[in-house]
């Protein structure tokens, strides 16, 4: 048996745009994808800590060590500039490997850069 298991986060990061007029996703600083593992194209969970939406997109790259937090498309109407969002990502293991995994949570600075 398969089981859903978090997998990472990216924790209270702060939206940097609101794109309404674009295909559709979240673009998220390359820097912070890589330290939380991860990749471009996966499922993730957005959870806004102003208004308490949850949403599930996908990931897309942006350019490195900009901080940017970028919802796009219908998701850009959950969330402002400014406001303080939780990205999840989840991951189908077995058992005996949800025993085992441990979590990447990542903490960024108030800039949404990754934190040594």
């Amino acid at each position: 048996m398969l089981v859903n298991i978090f997998k990472s986060k990216i924790h209270r990061v702060k939206v940097t745009q609101a794109e309404l007029n674009y295909v559709g996703s979240i673009t998220i600083d390359e820097a912070l994808l890589e330290a939380a593992g991860i990749m471009e194209n996966e499922k993730v969970q957005i959870v806004n800590n102003n208004n308490g939406e949850r949403i599930e997109t996908y990931a897309i790259k942006g350019k490195r060590n900009t901080g940017i937090i970028c919802l796009n498309g219908a998701a850009a109407r959950k969330a402002q500039p400014g406001d303080i969002i939780i990205i999840i990502s989840y991951a189908w293991m077995t058992q005996e490997e949800a025993a085992a995994h441990k979590p990447t949570v990542v903490f960024p600075d108030e800039n949404n850069r990754v934190v040594s």
